[in-house]
């Protein structure tokens, strides 16, 4: 028989010196350095600095952005990076940081969403000479051509009274914020902070977040780069779509695949087609799909209005534990989803543009993980204060994406934030001093050691843009 040896006896006391925890976000600071974000925000917010004294608005933002992206919940959790001035400088106190945000107003904002195109911008050229380029979204197995962009609303909870906020469609209350990501990489390009009571289809407010995603689309691939839009039924207004046909006109090659409501025009479509129109559904993986079939709808369904060429598929599957059906799929016996696309006939099956579209599911996970990145919570009963709060979680989302990108190998190059903190940005350190420097000593019994060194490898290695 077997014992279960006991843990050594441990004598705790709090006096340790030249030990760091958090060692790893480190690398983000420096990412924002080596990208010019820094240099760009301090030129954003420079009039928030008439004296030129104290900390430098720019760098209290990026501590922000990096205190975020490590984890932080709140103002107050900047205490993990002033408290270790070895590894993260001067960091701003609660008050100056809480003072910044009051100070940005919608003139400031736009200039910090100007300040994060320049940004990336610099880390795309940067992913261009390091490493392959911004690598392409998948679905059903292969590689989209150029860009993909998926737009998305999402409720956030206020637990106290907070300035527009209000009740929302699902009994609620907070705000409820549109966000556009990019799924090739995964950042964050582009969110508009609402309140709770706002329209889930309002075609104006996604023209706006359509908007401010392209701007932050350097100008070498928003011009000449295939753009598809994907949403669910929420961005399927005729006016939405209208815009997206109008951006061709810019130069702009946008398309669109976007979600489509079960109406009774479609149910009737639906029980007319025949049986051998139906084809097998696919996986994400590009395997055939299990008791899943898709067929197209264009030409038995009413498009009038929506935007030449536009296209209705659908598809149907046995449903799985706990799926919403509707009395039209119990009585079926199957779920039917449906979505409209301007994609050419002759540019993909019928089965591939139906995989494209549901891909747009990963857009669930890339909120998950913002909420957990800051914008799951906002700290001000001010809407100011609390958009500028968006803009810098929208910030921590881009670092965490380009170090993914341009720092990480393997496995990590596709790890959610909880695991990027857990294996590296939450790693302890010692520091030493030698030959007039710092070093920073990473424990030899650290899993993941090697990746974390290797990171700031490669972000040594990274051009810096010119100054």
């Amino acid at each position: 028989m077997h014992t279960t040896g006991s843990r050594p006896r441990l004598v705790v006391s709090a006096d340790g010196r030249g030990v760091v925890s958090h060692a790893g976000s480190r690398l983000l600071a420096d990412l924002a350095d080596a990208t010019g974000l820094t240099t760009a925000f301090s030129d954003a917010l420079r009039r928030l600095r008439p004296r030129g004294t104290g900390h430098a608005p720019g760098r209290v933002a990026v501590d922000l952005a990096v205190m975020l992206a490590d984890g932080g919940a709140s103002i107050a959790d900047l205490a993990v990076l002033r408290d270790q001035p070895e590894v993260f400088g001067p960091v701003a106190s609660t008050p100056t940081a809480w003072r910044l945000l009051a100070g940005i107003d919608l003139a400031a904002l736009a200039r910090l969403r100007s300040a994060r195109a320049a940004a990336r911008g610099v880390a795309w050229l940067q992913a261009a000479e390091t490493r392959q380029g911004i690598p392409a979204a998948r679905a059903g197995g292969r590689d989209l051509p150029g860009l993909v962009l998926d737009i998305d609303a999402t409720l956030v909870t206020c637990h106290s009274e907070k300035e527009q906020a209000a009740a929302t469609y699902k009994r609620g209350f907070g705000y409820h914020p549109l966000l556009c990501f990019l799924d090739n990489t995964g950042e964050a390009l582009a969110g508009l902070l609402r309140p709770g009571n706002a329209g889930a289809n309002t075609a104006a407010d996604h023209i706006t977040v359509l908007d401010q995603a392209l701007a932050q689309i350097p100008d070498a691939h928003r011009h000449g780069t295939d753009i598809l839009i994907r949403t669910d039924s929420a961005g399927g207004a005729k006016a939405f779509l209208a815009h997206l046909r109008a951006l061709r006109e810019r130069g702009i090659r946008t398309s669109f695949s976007v979600g489509h409501p079960v109406t009774e025009p479609v149910r009737r479509a639906i029980r007319a087609l025949p049986k051998q129109v139906w084809h097998p559904a696919l996986e994400q993986d590009g395997t055939l799909r299990t008791s899943a079939e898709v067929a197209e709808l264009t030409g038995m369904v009413d498009l009038d209005g929506y935007p030449a060429g536009t296209r209705i598929i659908v598809r149907r599957e046995r449903p799985h534990p706990g799926a919403q059906l509707s009395l039209f799929d119990l009585d079926e016996g199957m779920r039917h989803q449906v979505f409209l696309t301007d994609t050419p006939y002759g540019e993909g099956p019928l089965q591939h543009l139906e995989v494209r579209h549901r891909a747009h599911a990963r857009v669930e996970d890339r909120i998950r993980c913002g909420k957990n990145t800051g914008f799951g919570h906002f700290p001000s009963r001010h809407f100011a204060i609390n958009a500028a709060w968006l803009e810098l979680s929208l910030t921590a989302v881009d670092l965490l994406a380009w170090t993914r990108t341009l720092l990480l190998d393997g496995e990590l190059t596709t790890a959610e934030p909880k695991k990027l903190r857990y294996r590296l940005l939450h790693a302890a350190a010692r520091i030493t001093r030698g030959s007039r420097r710092i070093h920073l000593r990473i424990a030899s019994t650290w899993p993941w050691r090697h990746e974390l060194a290797n990171a700031f490898t490669a972000l040594a290695a990274l051009p810096r843009p010119a100054t």
